[in-house]
């Protein structure tokens, strides 16, 4: 039985940890109710696909307790990109429990093998993982709530400069690997081709830059990429999509790539950063 809401109603995928689950708080203190979509229902839980001795903090249990800590109202979604049940199934019981649908951020990205792999070692299978669970995955959780999100609704889509830049160095190394970047180059022309055809949504990309996630700390990647990039924290993220979200002053950037660390610092929506960065240790900030 639908129970309506009368708050507007974001699903934000990936929302596990991370990114995502910083923009579910964020968009709950603004008085979004929130579902919560990811693997991982309970915190702890998850080993790291392409770390198997590492088990990373976070789960859905935990961002939902935080998120009606806000005030809000919040649902659990267990999702699997690769499992299009489920992908069709997080948009469902959103509209099940709130009767509405204003709000997609699409965050959760593909964690299996192949994401780290070098060109030689990619397999075909892989490859189409990669796909499925970057591209194909989000466009289906895009068709599934467009109906509700035509009048006005919002889509964000996380997109990447490894999609257009030249990696500083080698998969492993502080790069990024050829079957990454193919497929979030594919996925950043989404948003501005749909922002043509339904010019009545609000829709934009997202480039977080470089970020320091608990998954990065956990599998003791963080310094191998701050080596190349200035990073920023996922509650800088969530603070730029918030604004994206819950404003109009955005309305100029819909169908562009917005660039949330840069937007973030520019219009101060985080009072305490940019912080200062220890140079010793510059992930830890």
């Amino acid at each position: 039985m639908v129970a309506g809401s009368s708050r507007p109603v974001a699903l934000v995928t990936g929302a596990s940890r991370g990114i995502g689950k910083a923009t579910a708080l964020d968009l709950a203190a603004a008085g979004l109710a929130v579902a919560a979509a990811a693997r991982t229902s309970r915190d702890g839980s998850r080993r790291s696909d392409t770390d198997p001795d590492v088990t990373l903090p976070g789960g859905l249990d935990t961002t939902v307790a935080q998120v009606e800590r806000e005030g809000a109202t919040g649902l659990a979604v267990t999702m699997d990109l690769l499992d299009r049940a489920t992908v069709l199934t997080a948009v469902a019981a959103t509209i099940e429990r709130f009767g509405r649908l204003d709000v997609l951020v699409n965050n959760a990205i593909y964690q299996g093998p192949g994401t780290l792999a070098r060109f030689a070692d990619l397999t075909d299978g892989e490859l189409s993982a990669l796909f499925e669970g970057n591209v194909v995955a989000q466009l289906a959780l895009i068709r599934a709530a467009l109906p509700h999100l035509q009048d006005g609704g919002t889509v964000v889509n996380l997109v990447s400069g490894a999609g257009h830049l030249q990696p500083p160095a080698k998969v492993g190394e502080g790069g990024w690997s050829v079957g990454y970047a193919m497929t979030k180059a594919a996925f950043g022309r989404v948003a501005p081709v749909l922002h043509v055809e339904y010019a009545d949504m609000r829709l934009f990309s997202v480039d977080p830059g470089w970020t320091i996630t608990e998954r990065t700390v956990a599998a003791g990647r963080a310094a191998q990429y701050s080596r190349h990039f200035t990073p920023g924290t996922p509650d800088v993220i969530a603070r730029a999509i918030r604004w994206l979200v819950t404003g109009t002053e955005a309305d100029g950037l819909r169908g562009k790539v917005v660039m949330a660390q840069q937007e973030v610092r520019a219009r101060q929506l985080l009072e305490r950063w940019p912080a200062p960065v220890s140079q010793d240790r510059p992930w830890e900030t």
